[in-house]
């Protein structure tokens, strides 16, 4: 009896470890799917040549998974890390004073590619001739971008955060019909242009260094919620350029934004139907006054504006590590041997 008892427990002991093993290795193909999951490559290096604007951020522990849920992505800033990076991004503005230059003279390992990033408007970037047959990536505001990094866009409530809004109450609190934060004012741009003739017809409250009446940080969205429509004017017309002014200062302030940039069309690719209105939806400046005035008197119809806040909410893109990550959820999808031979052309929207 005790001799099929030590048996038993010779066996159990011998059984024990190739379980343990086989747990062990179940649990390590799970967190290895994890970290695979999503762009193919579960180790993909960027490097960061420059920081955008001179403002460095940590780059400490596993920053796109712990933050951002993107799984695979290692983002360095070391010109150390140069010969085994797999992409090698370069901000244009650096580029562009002289700030920063291009390792021209290192050798370039092979299939590592170049990114060109920026989020200005092209008549802000400079000249791009310079650039000929030496980028494979574009990061930029475009939606055909090799990675697109918007300045904000939609996402959908979750269960627990859907409230169905009182449409009327977005009446409350609202003091100025038309409000405008503008710094860089200059009198032959569009937008300037339209202001002229919109404040001769109704009245428009204008905030930013051009007035003298800047705004704190802390102050913008509450002086904005305080007006019942936004000029979310862009500074250039150009395809998909569509910035902050949509995206925080007329929909987290709280004002039905009236726009003025891309095309109708780019809007309504990324924008809730209904909720802005569109100069070009108007035959001249003064019918666009008029109707501002009839909706703002209208509570049904002002209310109209805001009940994709009922499903929706705006996220903003503000961290340039989470833009750096997005590369690697791009990264196997694109293609390995694409050049830009002509940058300017593309940036310009020629031919494309």
């Amino acid at each position: 009896m005790k001799r099929h008892h030590l048996l038993l427990l010779l066996s159990f002991l011998c059984v024990l470890p190739l379980c343990l093993l086989n747990v062990w290795l179940r649990g390590f193909e799970a967190r290895t799917a994890v970290h695979s999951s999503g762009n193919g490559d579960s180790n993909v290096t960027v490097l960061l040549w420059h920081w955008p604007f001179g403002v460095s951020l940590s780059l400490e522990g596993d920053v796109c998974w712990d933050f951002y849920r993107v799984p695979g992505c290692r983002l360095v800033n070391q010109h150390s890390m140069f010969p085994s990076a797999d992409v090698v991004v370069f901000h244009n503005r650096e580029l562009i004073q002289g700030i920063q230059k291009l390792p021209l003279d290192l050798p370039r390992p092979q299939g590592q590619r170049w990114a060109w990033m920026s989020l200005e408007a092209p008549a802000n970037n400079g000249n791009l001739k310079l650039f000929a047959n030496i980028f494979n990536m574009t990061i930029t505001y475009r939606r055909d971008a090799d990675v697109t990094i918007p300045y904000g866009k939609l996402q959908p409530k979750d269960a627990q955060e859907v409230v169905e809004l009182v449409v009327e109450d977005a009446h409350l609190n609202k003091s100025s019909l038309v409000c405008w934060v503008v710094s860089n004012y200059r009198s032959k741009h569009k937008r300037s242009q339209v202001f002229k003739e919109l404040s001769a017809i109704v009245p428009v409250k204008v905030y930013g260094r051009w007035t003298e009446t800047p705004l704190l940080s802390n102050a913008l969205l509450p002086s904005i919620s305080s007006c019942y429509f936004y000029l979310a004017f862009e500074n250039s017309m150009a395809k998909d350029y569509i910035s902050e002014k949509l995206w925080r200062n007329a929909y987290q302030g709280g004002a039905v934004p009236v726009v003025m940039g891309p095309p109708l069309a780019d809007y309504k690719a990324v924008a809730p139907p209904h909720s802005y209105i569109h100069v070009d939806d108007f035959a001249s400046v003064k019918d666009l006054g008029t109707y501002l005035q009839q909706v703002a008197e209208d509570k049904k119809r002002y209310g109209a504006y805001f009940t994709w806040r009922n499903r929706w909410k705006v996220k903003l893109y503000t961290d340039w590590r989470e833009r750096l990550c997005q590369i690697c959820t791009r990264y196997s999808t694109l293609p390995q041997h694409k050049v830009y031979t002509d940058l300017q052309a593309w940036i310009d929207n020629i031919n494309t």
